[in-house]
């Protein structure tokens, strides 16, 4: 098996590496985030991931692309009125199109991504459409459940002193995080888990 392994960031990576070396497989790791906003925020995740692949010697392949103008202006087009989709609408979908482009030009005959591992995550919705796009370019999606890690691979990364994000990476779940994090007597008054699609909605209200 040739797995090429979208990684959207350090963290998430540690325990699905660790898995999949378990398993006899070594993936290479396919960083195309063009999501992750803004520069700064985009400069520490691509550099730990960086530095931590040659640490544990994986090998990385980069795609560096940055654009804050081109992301949200396709977030925000016309076809794509609901902030709240914009995940599985665009994100998504543009991430994992690249990924399977370049596994099927490069000689990978399996994906699969680290976005499997996030609770944070759409899980069935990440699957489910990368299984898709795989089929569409002739390739194998390989699904791992990686949830069962998420603990453990949190306090690995931890002491692997990697740096810990607090936000999935557009400007948009910023935003959100940050609320949430902020106005936590707000959503216990409202009766509301302050996840970010219910921050997303109490901040349109304001």
């Amino acid at each position: 098996m040739k797995l090429l392994l979208h990684t959207c960031c350090a963290p998430c990576s540690v325990y699905c590496i660790k898995t999949l070396r378990a398993e006899g497989i070594e993936p290479t790791l396919y960083f195309y985030n063009p999501n992750i906003h803004p520069y700064s925020e985009y400069i520490l995740r691509r550099d730990c991931l960086k530095s931590y692949a040659e640490k544990i010697n994986a090998k990385l392949i980069i795609e560096d692309e940055y654009g804050l103008d081109k992301f949200v202006c396709n977030v925000n087009d016309e076809t794509l009125p609901d902030l709240t989709k914009r995940c599985e609408t665009y994100c998504y979908p543009l991430r994992f199109r690249k990924l399977c482009e370049f596994a099927k030009q490069n000689g990978y005959d399996s994906v699969s991504t680290t976005l499997l591992y996030s609770i944070y995550q759409k899980h069935d919705f990440i699957a489910k459409i990368l299984e898709e796009l795989a089929k569409e370019y002739g390739l194998t999606f390989l699904y791992r459940d990686f949830h069962a890690g998420w603990r453990e691979g949190q306090d690995e990364a931890r002491a692997a002193g990697l740096y810990m994000q607090k936000y999935c990476g557009c400007v948009y779940s910023e935003e959100e995080s940050t609320f949430a994090r902020q106005n936590k007597k707000l959503f216990k008054e409202k009766g509301l888990k302050p996840t970010n699609e219910n921050a997303r909605r109490l901040l349109e209200k304001s």
